[in-house]
């Protein structure tokens, strides 16, 4: 008797589930919420790129970039970059400090992987006013840009070298007299 009163009761709370997920769905059918409407309201909350930086992330993970932690160090300096394109010298100086910044990054750095991202990114920005044009001027601004890094990898760390061992060569008052002149 025991067994079938907890067989009974058993039932009568699966099926009062039962009733109750009827009730939901129901109640979501009558309010227009079913679950296609929901996954719409949902991706109508997704928040669309709409700054380069934005545009780069996103199409940075689509393509399979996005834990490359040496193009955030790009990024993070390419306002600079496009910002002095005309001035020869302060171009340099910007592509000097990202590849400063890039020295300390250990791993594999390939430079055509951002330029890939990078017109992606524009293309995807401004679809009904890029053109040819558009494309030949990015293109060449980042192939600068690139032989201007490539040029200084490797290089800083040898140089890192021989900076430390000059300080470490000077005497107190040599060293004092550095600080002075260069602060």
């Amino acid at each position: 008797e025991a067994g079938e009163d907890q067989e009974a009761s058993e039932e009568a709370a699966q099926e009062k589930q039962g009733e109750t997920k009827a009730n939901q769905a129901e109640t979501a059918r009558a309010s227009g919420t079913s679950s296609g409407e929901a996954r719409n309201k949902n991706n109508m909350n997704m928040k669309v790129p709409t700054t380069f930086k934005e545009m780069f992330l996103f199409n940075g993970a689509v393509m399979g970039f996005g834990e490359s932690a040496w193009m955030h160090i790009i990024l993070d300096q390419f306002d600079d970059i496009v910002m002095n394109v005309a001035n020869t010298y302060r171009l340099q100086e910007e592509c000097d400090v990202c590849s400063l910044v890039m020295a300390k990054y250990r791993g594999t750095i390939s430079l055509n992987e951002f330029k890939a991202v990078m017109l992606a990114s524009l293309r995807s920005l401004v679809p009904k006013d890029w053109d040819g044009n558009h494309e030949v001027a990015w293109g060449w601004l980042w192939e600068n840009v690139e032989r201007m890094l490539k040029n200084l990898m490797g290089k800083l760390q040898i140089q890192e070298k021989a900076v430390e061992r000059l300080i470490m060569s000077l005497t107190e008052d040599s060293a004092n007299y550095l600080r002075r002149e260069v602060f």
